[in-house]
């Protein structure tokens, strides 16, 4: 769980170091007229680990957000190790048991730097317009970061302390265990004999990735998707154009990048066809709620017409901070991550309910919550 330090629209500022009481009455009002309740800007509303405490003044609890706000757990359980692998106990999430695939998101790299410099020396030697050659740039680069993002980020490998979440227990007494982890199973995730571990929400995993693609990097997967059909779908049109409608001889390919260009059409008529494939594929997925895996499943037992899933909504694959942030290769931030990945942490329900009974005890949260009460409430959690 990334640790999260962004405020929601009715949290106001965190710790605003302004003294102006004139500047705190303005604010507050501004606040309280845009979500209805009361809210103190000098409060703060997560813990602050730059609080210096001392024996005799220990840092006073933040308050218990009002209905419509969000919690946010700013706690960093992850490990700080600088260590490669998909283990629970490693820092860098990397598959490096894999030699064909790891060959194979090599061979992505190679292929796209190759038509990138390909398309530079059309530019170089005023084969295309120097705009026309940065715009292929930029797009290639988006599609390497989506790539490594995706290959090295963790498609959400569900911990051996995973429980299920409180709504899961109460619709379900018994829930399902992994013979391979022994731990517990979420809703639609599979177990990786490749990966060796539990992914929530898994889809497939990907050769050409090197890593499975699940419910925290599906947006990763998806834009490099999208970058790489653009890629293939604007170089066939540039060189369809040059071939077919340009009689200029300022349209004239020189010599030394002829067999490069042809080599290249090649290479992106197979991206465009593999991309617009796997692009439905995703498409699909999205719109029935049912993964690669489960989906090849339900066709083998011929249960297709039993599928009583949900679509998967946007922001549970592009998160909720801003649509300004869907084209970037960043981790997407969850209105509930327990709810994404299907599971709860005991650590992170235990800190939400020790924040709140101490809230409510110090009279800062009003009436104690009811039981359940902290487990389902909606949190800022990143992936």
């Amino acid at each position: 769980m990334a640790t999260n330090t962004r405020n929601d629209i009715t949290g106001g500022e965190d710790g605003m170091p302004s003294s102006s009481q004139t500047q705190q009455s303005i604010l507050r009002s501004c606040l309280q007229s845009a979500c209805g309740c009361q809210i103190d800007p000098s409060e703060y509303l997560e813990w602050n680990y730059n609080y210096k405490q001392t024996p005799n003044e220990e840092q006073p609890l933040p308050r218990v957000r009002a209905a419509g706000e969000y919690y946010i757990d700013t706690f960093n359980d992850q490990p700080w190790d600088f260590t490669f692998g998909t283990g629970e106990e490693k820092g860098i999430w990397m598959n490096s048991g894999d030699q064909a695939g790891s060959i194979m998101a090599t061979l992505v790299w190679l292929l796209m730097t190759y038509s990138a410099v390909t398309v530079t020396l059309l530019t170089v030697t005023e084969g295309i317009p120097p705009i026309l050659g940065m715009i292929y740039t930029i797009l290639c680069a988006m599609a390497l970061a989506c790539h490594a993002k995706t290959s090295l980020t963790d498609p959400g490998s569900v911990p051996r302390s995973a429980v299920p979440r409180e709504e899961q227990r109460r619709e379900n007494p018994s829930h399902s265990m992994c013979g391979q982890c022994q731990t517990f199973k979420p809703p639609m995730s599979h177990h990786c004999r490749i990966c060796n571990r539990c992914v929530s929400r898994m889809d497939h995993h990907c050769p050409w990735m090197n890593n499975c693609v699940g419910a925290a990097n599906l947006k990763h997967f998806l834009l490099f998707l999208i970058y790489t059909w653009t890629c293939a779908a604007y170089s066939l049109v540039l060189f369809g154009w040059n071939y077919f409608f340009c009689a200029d001889e300022d349209c004239t390919f020189h010599m030394l990048v002829i067999h490069l260009v042809r080599a290249m059409t090649f290479l992106c008529i197979g991206a465009f066809l593999f991309t617009s494939s796997m692009l439905m594929n995703v498409t699909y997925g999205l719109m029935t709620g049912i993964g690669t895996i489960d989906r090849l499943k339900k066709k083998a037992t011929n249960t297709m017409s039993q599928s009583d899933e949900e679509p998967i909504p946007l922001k549970d694959v592009f998160g909720i901070a801003g649509y300004h942030t869907w084209p970037f290769p960043v981790d997407p931030v969850f209105d509930d991550y327990d709810r994404v990945m299907g599971y709860s942490m005991p650590q992170r329900l235990s800190r939400e309910q020790n924040f709140m009974e101490q809230a409510a005890a110090a009279g800062q949260g009003g009436a104690k919550p009811r039981q359940g009460q902290s487990v389902e409430m909606s949190k800022w959690n990143g992936s």
